[in-house]
Formats: structure tokens, C-alpha cells, sequence
């Protein structure tokens, strides 16, 4: 294929040009998407000549895509256990692991089938199917036809169809997917669980992931773009570039004339005056329409995102954005969406952004693996910062059918895949090339890692590249300093680290990993390393932590005592499913308890502990609940920014506590420790510099569970038939006050427009199926998740609990 590069042949051409966009994106002549969502046939296990066109699959189950097969269960203490030494916990021989990858039936072969009329009209036109990710090792056929392949399950990939499409009739797609045993060390997923599209282009068209939009001078009153766009094809054309403001004014636009054969790149500058700045509280996103135009007729139209934003790593003052230091208030993040699995669905992904955003988080790391396109959309519009990451696993196994299987032939692509795909988004700031990878001990292996590098600075040279390392040798061995900037896991002597490497941009890119149950508190509050009990959970009072690990208050004195330290990110931001972490062998345990939201989308208490540091809200967080055993001795912890606050139990004074730097919990926390319990109210009142009361938090003795009281997410839903609402199920007593201590089993209706989808109550040990219309509320709470169906309408949720009083709630979809 020949490839040369044009530069711009033009004058930048103001608002006048717009007449060559006069043609509608409904043209027959313009690239058309249409997205493969409804009616597709699935069946688990392998089928003898299923990707043949005329298989009958008639009794194979009707599905929607995106799809996870594996999320309706049954958890089972079997489904991919195995042996294995995880050397983070101190082990020195194998263990069998029963709930690492969530307990779920992920593991096998699965089939699906679409079919779709290709109209006559697209004759003559090129046709590809986008996949954003499928899970595992996808087979694509049509009618037919072996097409193509790609195994990582995390990747987006294309593929053309053209030469065996059949225009004017019926035509099949068919995917095989095969999750292997011992493929994952967390739950990956399986299906086809991210979006499908089919793409008709025009012989010459914008070329898949075809723009590459950077803004490489930022000055006041001025910003430079410069777009550089591929295009397949043959003949000659104009490209005209259009950029438009965030409320969608035309703002510039340029044209070029040029000429392809195979492929060809166009390289355009345009200026744009008084640029909107992209940033973490100003999320500004500009958009970008590319136009091919031949006989003054527009034939593609291709769009895409950008965003106005510069910023820099430094070696002694850490993360800059537009000229100003930011931490980097950050949590890594596993790509499950909890109930709903690995489905991609964009109500709980945004929920989930909207509840890190609440708690001032600013920062993802998409551990350990790309996430999907829909994420990305959401961290630019909601002004998250983005660490974009690869590879859990490179060549030296981690798990034995890991990317250990794939990286001879698939790292480059998978890796470039990456970086095409999302080298526009302005959320990204850093691609990650690996986590803990076992190759950082080497004395050659700084030789891969180079070649990693390189491959990211070939494509995109605008962003530093990094990785998660979890130990002091890659500082001697030249591996770490490879990489542009240095991201830790776990690491506490930074101070050493900065005196040995001072030039070096340093982040930790894991940190803290405490665990917590939601609603779950031992009064023998002191910090314990991996520390377990026959309840299979965690004390909330944000003390507990694996082997590797520490809690937040370490985590935060480390990072104050070092300053040139650009953030951190936390592990995690979300329970998980899979690796249940101290509950490694023990069942049932199917998912994590590292999150600081619960598994269902409920902060723990050791959220606020991060929205006290990470925001400017008053936060006067008090835990724990107040039913306990008469006379009972019970710790009473405040995570305040409050520098001082005093409790009061029944209007006695317990005395004012005030934060103290020099003992590691005092210093970010209020500690009672003698606190006796009566049933009634605990106060504390939170003091303000001049010692007066400037706000007061009350909790109260709950009485006997009398009620169910439903609160539904604010958020507005579409009658689109994806939407989720999500409503919290609470048990509460006469007064309308959470019950602790209840576990009542309650009953899920929904009738109107809409239907159950799942539940979750945050419980890492309930093998209740997430579809079950019944769950048990864990301390009091569960969520029920509603879908919505495409009439808009009222929808009503109706929860039950034997004698208790019902809740009914009434959503609108729009």
C-alpha cells in the first residue's frame, strides 16, 4: 500500500465552506452505522457447523448485545478453581482459590448468530463490523465464511466483510467465543459484552480510528489544532475539517486537496481563537467532522472528540493540568458493572463516575486492562483523568491461559489497537503498558520494555508512558527508567526513592488496599493485617488490609510527607467481582471487598474518609450505627475535615477530640475509644478554628424493622430499552430509621414500562443469582436495578418483606 503525507495545500477557510457539508448524513452515498443491538441468537457450548448460514438455531436463546453470559449463574465454588501461590500474601505453597474469579460460569465456548438484510442499494459499498471488545478468543464468520479473529477479550477490532456479503438478501453473522480455565485473575466476563456495530462506507472513506487530533500550542486567546487524517481509497479529493464549540458552533474549518492510492494521511492546522480549556471541574469537549468531498459532493463523514488541554509530570511538584498543580485524586477500576456483569451499559458506568465524582475523585486507572469506548466518553464529559492501560501480563505467567499465550503474536496489535482507538480522548493522560509485571526483575527485560515504549511514542507522542511496578528492583536494573513517568503499587519509602532518583516523575499508581464490609463493624477497632473471620467479612472502620497493603491513613501520610509525588490511586473504586481478598480460599466468597463503594453502588464508610480529603464539602462522617448490647464498649470514629469535634451520648460529653500529625490515627481521623453504649442518640459536633460548633451529625437507636422505604437514583432515565434506575431498599423502624442489623429477604415487582434486571446488596458472600427477584437486605440495604423497555412511561417497583410495610416507588422514562 502506498502511504505519503500531505501537508496542508490551503488557507484555513472560515464559515463560507460550509456549503460542502450541505449534503445529509442520511445520504445513500455517506457512511451509514447501524448498531447491532436486538435479535441476536446465543447458546453456551460448542456447535458443530453453527457458523454456517442455513444452522438452524431456532431453540438457541434470543439476546440483546452488549451480553454476559456468565452473570446469570449459578455461583458455584468449582467454576474455575484452582491451585496457585500468591506470593503477595506470604504463601509459600499452592492454595486452592474457589472464588478468584468470581464463582461464575465464565469459562467455555459460547456461539452467537445475527442476521441482518444488507439492502441492494449498498452495493458497491464497503462493509466492516466493529466489535469494542468480546470476551475471549473471537472467531468471526460470515454466512459462512471464516473472516477473521482476535483473542484478547479486552480489545476493540474490526473487520471488513465486503467480498463475502450478499447485498439485497439475508446475511449471518456468526461469533465463537472461548473463555479458557485459568485465564483471568479477577472476573472477566463472557460474550459478546461490549457494542457491535455494521459500518457501509463509501470506496474512499476515513479510515477506521482515521483521526489524530492534538492541540500542541495553547496560548491565551489561541488555540493550535492540528488534525491529522487517514484516508482508504483511490482518486482524488478534498478533505474538509470542520471544528465545532462545545455548545455546537461552527467555529473554523480548513480543506485540503489531495490524492490516494491504498491509503494516504492529511495533515491539516487550524487555529481556533479563545479555546475552552479541558479540565477536571470544565469538562470542555470540542467535536471534529471530517468530510470527504469528490465532485463537490460530500461521500464520508467521519466524527470525532477533542479537547483543549495541556499538562505535565514534574519530578518535585507532581501532576500539572493547564498551568495549575493537580493531585491526582484517583482509583483503579475493574471493568465489571457489578449485578449486571461485564454488559456495558452507559446509566451504570455513568452512576458509577457520578458517585466517584461526588466523593472528589478525579483520576481512573483502568486496571488492568482497555476499557471500553463508552468509558472513555464518560470520563471526557465528566472530566476525569485517564491512565489507559494494556496488559495485566506480558511473556512470565501469571495464569497459565493469561496474556502469557498471546504475547509473541498479539502484543503489538493489541497494544497499537489500543492506542489508535483512544489517542483522541482528552481524559486520557497516560497509557499504562503493564501492572506488576514479573519481567521488571530481569537484567534484560528493560530491552521489552523499551520496545513497549517505543511502540507508544510511535503513535502518540504526546503522552508519557508508564506502568505499575510492586518492588524496589526495576530502580537498579534500568527497567523502571524506561518508562516516562513511575507508577508503584504499594510502595511506602518514596522518601528514599526521591533521595536515590530526583529527577525521576513518580506516582502511586496502587495504593492503600484496605478492605471493609459495608455496614459491618467490629468493635475491636484497631488496625489488623490480613485478618479473618468466620463471618467472611471486613470491619468497616477502614483497618483492615492484606499482607501487601495498609489503610488509608498510612497511604495518606506517605503522600503528605512527600509532596513531589503527583497522587494516587486507590485500590479500589468499586468492589469487584472475583478476587476476594483476605477470603482467598475460603467460600463462599465470590467478590472483593477493597471498594470504597459497595458492589451495588452504596458508599462505605470509607468513602467519606477520602471526600473529607479529596473535596471542600463539610463532611462529618460518624460510624458506627448506634444498636448495640447495653454497656457495650464501642469505638466511635469521625472522618471529618473538621480539625476538631466533640461527641455527646444522650447529651453527655465525651470530651473534644482534635486531629494530632504525630500519631498516624489521629491524624486523619477523630478517635473515641471509650464509649459505652446506651440506647439513643450520639451527636458530634464538628468545631471550627475558633472552637465553635459549626456542624453537628446525629445517629440514632433504631427500633424493630417496620418498613420498606425506596430511594430512586436522581438521575433521569430513557425509555430506550437499556436505561437502568437504580433504587436503594431500606429496612427501617417506625421513625423511618435504618435498621443496622437487618437482613430481612425482600420481594422485587415492576409493572408499567419496564422490567427487573438485577440486585445486589454489597454482601461478598450471598450466591442469591443477581436476576433473582428476591435478595436479602445485608445491614439493612440492598439495590434493585430497573430497565427500562422503549415506551415511555411510568414504571412502578414494588418491594415486599413478610410483615413489614411494602415500598413502591414510580419512575419516569422519557
Amino acid at each position: 500500500m502506498k502511504r505519503k503525507q500531505i501537508k496542508q495545500l490551503s488557507l484555513v477557510l472560515i464559515v463560507q465552506l460550509l456549503i460542502w457539508s450541505s449534503c445529509s448524513l442520511k445520504d445513500s452515498n455517506q457512511r451509514q452505522v447501524l448498531h447491532l443491538k436486538k435479535g441476536w441468537k446465543f447458546i453456551k457450548g460448542d456447535q458443530a457447523g453453527a457458523e454456517s448460514y442455513a444452522f438452524d438455531d431456532a431453540q438457541w436463546e434470543q439476546v440483546d448485545v452488549p451480553h454476559d453470559w456468565a452473570i446469570y449463574g449459578p455461583f458455584d465454588k468449582n467454576n474455575d478453581a484452582y491451585e496457585t501461590i500468591v506470593t503477595q500474601d506470604g504463601e509459600k505453597v499452592p492454595k486452592l482459590r474457589t472464588g478468584r474469579t468470581g464463582g461464575l460460569p465464565h469459562m467455555g465456548v459460547g456461539w452467537y448468530r445475527k442476521n441482518f438484510h444488507v439492502p441492494s442499494e449498498a452495493k458497491g459499498k464497503k462493509l466492516f463490523v466493529e466489535f469494542d471488545g468480546a470476551m475471549s478468543h473471537s472467531k468471526v464468520y460470515l454466512n459462512g465464511t471464516f473472516i477473521g479473529e482476535w483473542p484478547y477479550g479486552y480489545t476493540s477490532f474490526h473487520f471488513d466483510l465486503t467480498d463475502h456479503v450478499k447485498t439485497g438478501e439475508e446475511n449471518v453473522l456468526a461469533v465463537r467465543l472461548e473463555n479458557k480455565p485459568k485465564m483471568s485473575r479477577w472476573y472477566p466476563g463472557a460474550g459478546i459484552y461490549r457494542n457491535v456495530r455494521l459500518v457501509y462506507k463509501p470506496q474512499t472513506h476515513i479510515a477506521h480510528w482515521g483521526t489524530y487530533i492534538t492541540t500542541p500550542d495553547i496560548k491565551q486567546g489561541e488555540g493550535t489544532v492540528n488534525i491529522k487524517t487517514k484516508v482508504n481509497g483511490n482518486g482524488h479529493y478534498k478533505l474538509l475539517t470542520e471544528i465545532y464549540s462545545p455548545q455546537g458552533e461552527l467555529l473554523k474549518s480548513g480543506a485540503t486537496v489531495f490524492s490516494v492510492q491504498g491509503d494516504v494521511e492529511v495533515e491539516q492546522t487550524i487555529q481556533v481563537d479563545e479555546p475552552e480549556l479541558w479540565d477536571v471541574e470544565t469538562p470542555r469537549l470540542y467535536k471534529v467532522l471530517s468530510k470527504v468531498i469528490h465532485n463537490n459532493q460530500v461521500i464520508d463523514v467521519y466524527e470525532s472528540g477533542f479537547g483543549f488541554r495541556h499538562f505535565t509530570f514534574t519530578s518535585d511538584d507532581g501532576f500539572h493540568l493547564n498551568g495549575r498543580r493537580v493531585p491526582l485524586q484517583g482509583v483503579c477500576m475493574h471493568h465489571d458493572l457489578g449485578p449486571i456483569g461485564a454488559a456495558v451499559n452507559h446509566s451504570a458506568i455513568r452512576r458509577q463516575l457520578r458517585l466517584l465524582k461526588e466523593m472528589g475523585c478525579n483520576a481512573i486507572r483502568t486496571a488492568h486492562n482497555p476499557p471500553s469506548p463508552d468509558y472513555l466518553a464518560m470520563c471526557d464529559s465528566m472530566g476525569f483523568l485517564v491512565i489507559d492501560e494494556a496488559f495485566d501480563q506480558w511473556k512470565i505467567i501469571k495464569v497459565v491461559n493469561g496474556y502469557n499465550n498471546l504475547w509473541d503474536d498479539w502484543r503489538e496489535k493489541d497494544l497499537k489497537a489500543l492506542l489508535h482507538r483512544d489517542k483522541n480522548h482528552p481524559s486520557i493522560i497516560m497509557w499504562s503498558v503493564g501492572n506488576e509485571i514479573s519481567e521488571q526483575y530481569g537484567k534484560e527485560s528493560w530491552k521489552i520494555a523499551k520496545s513497549l515504549v517505543d511502540i507508544c511514542h510511535e503513535v502518540d507522542s504526546t503522552r508519557p508512558v508508564t506502568i505499575g511496578l510492586n518492588t524496589y528492583k526495576p530502580v537498579k536494573n534500568n527497567f523502571a527508567n524506561q518508562f516516562d513517568v513511575k507508577g508503584w503499587n504499594y510502595y511506602l519509602d518514596y522518601t528514599k526513592l526521591h533521595k536515590e532518583r530526583p529527577n525521576w516523575a513518580v506516582y502511586a499508581s496502587e495504593s492503600q488496599s484496605t478492605v471493609s464490609s459495608r455496614g459491618f463493624y467490629d468493635t475491636d477497632a484497631r488496625p489488623k493485617r490480613h485478618y479473618r473471620r468466620d463471618n467472611l467479612q471486613c470491619s468497616s472502620y477502614a483497618l483492615e488490609f492484606p499482607g501487601w497493603a495498609n489503610t488509608p491513613d498510612v497511604g495518606f501520610a506517605v503522600l503528605d510527607d512527600n509532596p513531589y509525588l503527583a497522587g494516587e490511586f486507590v485500590w479500589t473504586g468499586f468492589d469487584y467481582l472475583g478476587e476476594p481478598s483476605p477470603y482467598n480460599i475460603e467460600w463462599p466468597t465470590r467478590s472483593s471487598y477493597f471498594g470504597l463503594i459497595d458492589l451495588c453502588g452504596i458508599p462505605k464508610d470509607i468513602y467519606y474518609m477520602y471526600q473529607q480529603r479529596w473535596t471542600d464539602k463539610e463532611v462529618l462522617h460518624v460510624l458506627p450505627h448506634w444498636n448495640w448490647e447495653e454497656g457495650q464498649n464501642v469505638p466511635v470514629h469521625v472522618f471529618t475535615n473538621y480539625d476538631s469535634a466533640e461527641l455527646f451520648v444522650n447529651g453527655k460529653s465525651y470530651g473534644v477530640q482534635s486531629k494530632d500529625s504525630s500519631e498516624i490515627y489521629r491524624r486523619y481521623r477523630l478517635v473515641w475509644n471509650d464509649v459505652i453504649f446506651e440506647p439513643g442518640t450520639i451527636e458530634v459536633v464538628g468545631l471550627d478554628k475558633n472552637g465553635q460548633a459549626a456542624k453537628a451529625t446525629i445517629v440514632e437507636t433504631a427500633g424493630e424493622p417496620y418498613a420498606i422505604n425506596l430511594i430512586a437514583d436522581k438521575a433521569p432515565v430513557k425509555a430506550n430499552g437499556e436505561d437502568l434506575a437504580f433504587v436503594e431498599v431500606q429496612i427501617v423502624d417506625k421513625e423511618g430509621r435504618i435498621c443496622p442489623w437487618a437482613n430481612n429477604e425482600v420481594h422485587f415487582k415492576v409493572e408499567g414500562n419496564g422490567k427487573f434486571r438485577a440486585a445486589g446488596n454489597g454482601d461478598a458472600t450471598d450466591l442469591e443469582p443477581f436476576h433473582s427477584v428476591k435478595r436479602k437486605c445485608f445491614y439493612g440495604k440492598c439495590v434493585a436495578m430497573v430497565q427500562t423497555s422503549e415506551l415511555a412511561g411510568e414504571i412502578i417497583l414494588s418491594v415486599s418483606s413478610g410483615n413489614l410495610k411494602s415500598g413502591e416507588v414510580i419512575l419516569k422514562s422519557h
